[in-house]
């Protein structure tokens, strides 16, 4: 076992090369991964680069997807070191590392997000339940006066918002939001679309009979033209959203407090639950219904190899970034309970290995 932890240490040391002097080809950090964490890897990034004698780490917004896939492809000088993510790891994403010789993630928590649907201060202010957003986006809905379910799908007909609802104004159904490759899309299709399309009876009985054609119902977005896929920067739909107020745009909470004076969130409602609006209060409880972790991974193979990988991971997850007064808290970061984030440190402190339930 001794040799060959010796060997695969040497391997892993020869994927990165060595100059002349013996110092290792790759000594910046790289980053790449979710554009939601992108702002608060990019304040980590300078802090670090700015108080510890290591470079300021290279920081790429590529959207979750994307990056697991950089991440996972291999070790190395040519692949990132850590990638952010605004959901967590899937196990075949995590598969594919175990595949391309990544044995060893360490996971990371850093903290919660909210996903918000905001409009322009002068668009007419609404409000949502998870079943109006189903109804709205979904690429197929029940027929008007049925529970949903197998034999009751139609391919969305709905225009208007107040198709949707009565209670809602006669505006043109207008989305734009995240591509497919974004976390914060499987997170709005797992939490808000699914979430209203199991308001429907029909749904959960579908679900234990066919959970194939259950998923294809509860999370398909409609491909139409009434969602349009803005890509994965999150600013650009920010702008797009100030400049016509009939638009909805999908994006982080962070998103929303840079903005605050120009664009303003609709609340969201559970099934028979009050309207929430996303604060940092209702995130951080759980009130407000489209709340998701936010997460780094980082590979044990690359620490001790690239330059302050580990202490850098120790940088987001500590107290002075990451906890109740932390620099990215103040960016819009909901922090972790103290003996969660505890537990995420003591996880970078002892670089644990990731294993999924």
């Amino acid at each position: 076992m001794r040799n060959f932890s010796k060997y695969a240490a040497v391997a892993v040391i020869a994927l990165f090369g060595a100059s002349s002097t013996g110092a290792f080809a790759q000594d910046q950090i790289r980053v790449v991964g979710s554009s939601t964490v992108f702002p608060f890897a990019t304040a980590a990034a300078e802090e670090f680069g700015n108080t510890t004698n290591f470079k300021t780490p290279i920081i790429e917004s590529t959207g979750t997807g994307g990056g697991m896939k950089l991440f996972c492809a291999g070790l190395g000088s040519s692949h990132p070191d850590i990638a952010n993510a605004s959901r967590r790891i899937k196990q075949s994403e995590l598969d594919l590392c175990h595949k391309n010789g990544v044995d060893e993630v360490v996971e990371v928590k850093i903290g919660f997000d909210g996903i918000v649907l905001a409009a322009s201060k002068n668009a007419e202010p609404m409000q949502f339940s998870l079943r109006d957003l189903y109804l709205a986006l979904a690429a197929q809905v029940p027929a008007p006066n049925t529970e949903g379910g197998l034999g009751n799908m139609v391919p969305n007909p709905y225009k208007t918002w107040n198709q949707v609802n009565p209670n809602l104004p006669s505006l043109e159904i207008q989305v734009l939001g995240p591509p497919p490759t974004s976390g914060t899309r499987d997170a709005f299709n797992e939490l808000a679309i699914e979430g209203g399309c199991k308001t429907f009876t029909g749904m959960k009985a579908l679900k234990k009979s066919d959970k194939r054609t259950y998923k294809a119902y509860c999370r398909g977005i409609r491909e139409d033209g009434v969602f349009i896929e803005a890509g994965e920067n999150d600013n650009l739909i920010v702008q797009k959203i100030q400049a016509n107020e009939q638009v909805i745009g999908i994006f982080g909470f962070s998103f929303l407090e840079q903005n605050a004076d120009v664009i303003q969130a609709y609340p969201v409602s559970k099934s028979g639950k009050t309207a929430q609006e996303p604060t940092f209060d209702a995130i951080s409880d759980g009130a407000y219904p489209i709340s998701r972790s936010l997460f780094i991974y980082g590979k044990k193979a690359h620490v001790g190899i690239v330059p302050g990988l580990q202490e850098f991971m120790a940088e987001m997850i500590g107290d002075n970034a990451a906890g109740d007064l932390g620099y990215l808290t103040d960016r819009g970061l909901i922090p972790l309970p103290d003996s969660e984030r505890a537990t995420f440190q003591s996880d970078v402190q002892n670089l644990t290995k990731l294993k999924l339930n």
